[in-house]
């Protein structure tokens, strides 16, 4: 059975429909290059009896991309045979297919991602059923890519060098409706069968078809990269771009490249260097490591590679929270944004209606940006019940305890509402810290009590951590699991402890930053070494987020545990900055406007000049030092959850750095780090950091065993 079937109507018009066997998705593999290859010299043939062309697709997305089991598979050794698939596989069908003198058409029934896009890029006419949960775009860049199927040729033509950037250079993906105003599509439907009228209709009004860049006198909309405006902006696109990539990812890099040098050549030579390009990055190892982890490892758990597999699924109809601070308020809006009626309760109803008013501030937004309508948002704050009495928590198949760091607290509020489920409902703690097994002893049915540890800000953080505690049955882990999914947002598994995985491996990447601050190290050089090592943020900066009163708490009340378990406090370096900070300077963190920086009412935040004096300069390290430092001490501890049980997945580990912690990912995540490194290197590297810094960096015997091995995580 062929990947494309090939139909002639009576009018002469071909439909190319793309249906590759097995798959739920259309993809750039082997059967469909021949299946490409087999139509268009099938096309050519018969091209002086066609009157035009329709692609389509069966499937329910048009068309997913390329193969990207293919591409990581694909070794430096493998690059020249790789690039002669490419030319003559990929780029050559479509070529022929868009100087065939014929129009053809694209009939896009659903999302259509890089190499599908590309696809309907080398159609002269697209034509898009007009469904908002539609995509389209080239996203390449996300995985350390660029488009090489003619992407950044034809995109640069189509629109010029400026209009592309934000399409080639973020991968910014657009809605029908929005395509169609930038220019991308021709034509919207509303179904498949007004699609395929309008694509015959527009064919037999077009009998002779070219693309723009094939008619003589075309010229690049805005100019080329010789014209002063363009120039401008090319010079200085690669600053720019560093200090947003700060030199950890290529593919923005190469991208801007290949536009640059394409758009200064003919559209043949253009396709050569997008190529080349290509292939110098399908080689490298940030795009194996990016692939890896947030496409096939995301997917994974997506599908439910931590669920318990035999509980059936489910969904929940109203969900409660209790207090409507920050953290309360984004899940309660994070809820009522996908359907679900939300009994929002703090201390009193003047509280909770504050919390309500955080959702219809972000909703304004989305009305003014023309994203909502009016009704859509009133219709999603009717959602929200804002509420002082715990009686109107009754019937609530879920509800998730969003109070402050404190065990009694906790204990209260969990007795109070847990009354008010439905049989066997669900119940979550939100904590960060606190061990769901003692949280749970406040429960009347702890096999129902579970974490759902939510980042902030809930509404843009994609990530969940759940924890299983001792006694959390396989059904309330499942029901849970499915929670999130039904939120839209990505859940990792971990197992009980005391700050469980993402909470215990922040805490050594601020620690360590604050513990080199203590040795007298530039503040300025931390954070920068933070930020070069591809952290979203240097570790001085989001303690001041956290704020130093909330990690003294938390710290305390590990000191407090321990001492009841009877065990020992280890303690860290960084303690001793934190108590200066706050006991001797009296700087606790951003919410009061002191912490390590100076936040004034207007103006950008800038380092407390008194950091100089309360931590004085003691001779440097090197710098490479400080960036590995705090990359090692998040892979160290993670592999110490790892060891612990307290992970039981790399994926887990990979995507949870990623999304809740700002892991680069350039590494493909906290353990691909360790993988990619060499864990002979990596093993190595830990030793000579803690000779010099501490045992905290001494390899676990986890780490030391796989090494011996040779094995990778």
């Amino acid at each position: 059975m062929s990947a494309i079937r090939y139909e002639k109507d009576r009018n002469n018009i071909v439909t190319l429909t793309i249906d590759l066997p097995g798959s739920s998705a259309n993809v750039m593999n082997e059967e469909y290059r021949t299946a490409m290859a087999a139509s268009i010299s099938r096309l050519e043939e018969e091209v002086d009896s066609l009157s035009g062309v329709i692609i389509t697709s069966a499937k329910k997305t048009f068309f997913a991309g390329g193969d990207l089991k293919e591409l990581v598979s694909v070794e430096k050794e493998d690059a020249a045979d790789f690039l002669e698939m490419l030319t003559d596989q990929i780029k050559a069908p479509l070529r022929t297919l868009e100087t065939l003198g014929k129009p053809v058409v694209a009939a896009i029934n659903g999302a259509a991602l890089g190499g599908g896009w590309e696809i309907a890029l080398s159609c002269h006419h697209r034509i898009c059923i007009n469904n908002s949960k539609i995509q389209l775009g080239l996203p390449e860049v996300s995985l350390g890519l660029l488009p090489g199927g003619g992407g950044t040729v034809r995109t640069v033509r189509l629109l010029g060098l400026e209009k592309s950037m934000p399409y080639l250079l973020e991968g910014k993906k657009l809605r029908p409706q929005q395509a169609l105003k930038a220019g991308l599509i021709d034509e919207l439907a509303e179904n498949r069968e007004e699609m395929m009228e309008k694509a015959k209709a527009w064919i037999q009004g077009h009998p002779e078809s070219h693309q723009p860049w094939d008619i003589k006198g075309y010229k690049i909309p805005g100019g080329t990269p010789s014209h002063p405006r363009v120039s401008q902006m090319l010079f200085v696109a690669p600053a720019m771009l560093r200090k947003k990539t700060k030199g950890c990812y290529p593919a923005p890099e190469v991208i801007l490249a290949a536009v640059a040098e394409g758009a200064q050549v003919d559209f043949e030579t253009a396709q050569v260097i997008e190529s080349r390009y290509f292939v110098q990055l399908v080689i490298g190892q940030v795009s194996k490591n990016m692939i890896g982890t947030l496409w096939f490892q995301l997917n994974e758990i997506k599908a439910g590679s931590s669920r318990p597999a035999a509980i059936p699924q489910s969904s929940f109809d109203k969900v409660g929270i209790l207090g409507a601070g920050m953290m309360g308020a984004g899940i309660a809006y994070s809820s009522a944004i996908r359907g679900i009626n939300v009994v929002l309760k703090d201390v009193s109803l003047e509280q909770a209606e504050k919390g309500k008013a955080y959702s219809e501030k972000l909703l304004e937004k989305k009305v003014s940006a023309a994203r909502m309508t009016v009704e859509e948002k009133e219709t999603i704050l009717s959602r929200i019940l804002p509420t002082g009495s715990a009686e109107d928590l009754a019937g609530c198949d879920l509800i998730i305890e969003a109070v402050f760091e404190d065990r009694n607290l906790k204990a209260k509020v969990t007795k109070e509402a847990e009354v008010q489920m439905t049989e066997n409902g669900v119940f979550a703690s939100n904590t960060s810290t606190l061990p769901i097994t003692g949280l749970s002893t406040a429960s009347q049915n702890p096999k129902n009590f579970i974490g759902l540890h939510f980042f902030s800000p809930v509404d843009k953080m994609p990530l969940v951590e759940i924890i299983r505690g001792e006694a959390t049955s396989d059904e309330t882990l499942a029901r849970a699991f499915d929670f999130v999914l039904q939120l839209q947002k990505t859940p990792i598994v971990v197992n009980d402890s005391r700050g469980f995985f993402t909470s215990r491996v922040f805490g050594t990447f601020v620690n360590e930053g604050m513990a080199m601050l203590g040795e007298g190290q530039s503040c300025n050089s931390i954070e920068q070494a933070a930020l070069l090592s591809g952290m979203p943020v240097g570790p001085l900066a989001i303690t001041d987020e956290v704020s130093l009163t909330l990690m003294e708490h938390i710290r305390n009340q590990e000191i407090e545990d321990l001492k009841t378990e009877g065990k020992d406090y280890i303690k860290h370096p960084a303690e001793q900055v934190v108590d200066k900070m706050l006991h001797e300077f009296s700087r606790k963190g951003k919410s009061e406007g002191a912490g390590f920086y100076d936040y004034p009412e207007k103006g950008k935040k800038a380092f407390w000049p008194g950091l100089k004096e309360a931590f004085p300069s003691q001779p440097a390290i090197a710098f490479e030092d400080m960036k590995d430092r705090l990359l090692f001490i998040q892979a160290v501890e993670t592999v110490r959850c790892l060891e612990e049980n307290i992970l039981t997945s790399t994926r887990d580990a990979n995507i949870g750095s990623i999304f809740g912690l700002g892991f680069p990912a350039w590494a493909g995540g906290v353990i691909q780090f360790i993988n990619q490194y060499g864990l002979d290197r990596f093993v190595a590297r830990t030793r000579e950091l803690a000779k010099k810094y501490g045992t905290r960096f001494d390899p676990p015997a986890l780490l030391l065993q796989k090494a011996k091995n040779g094995d990778l995580f």
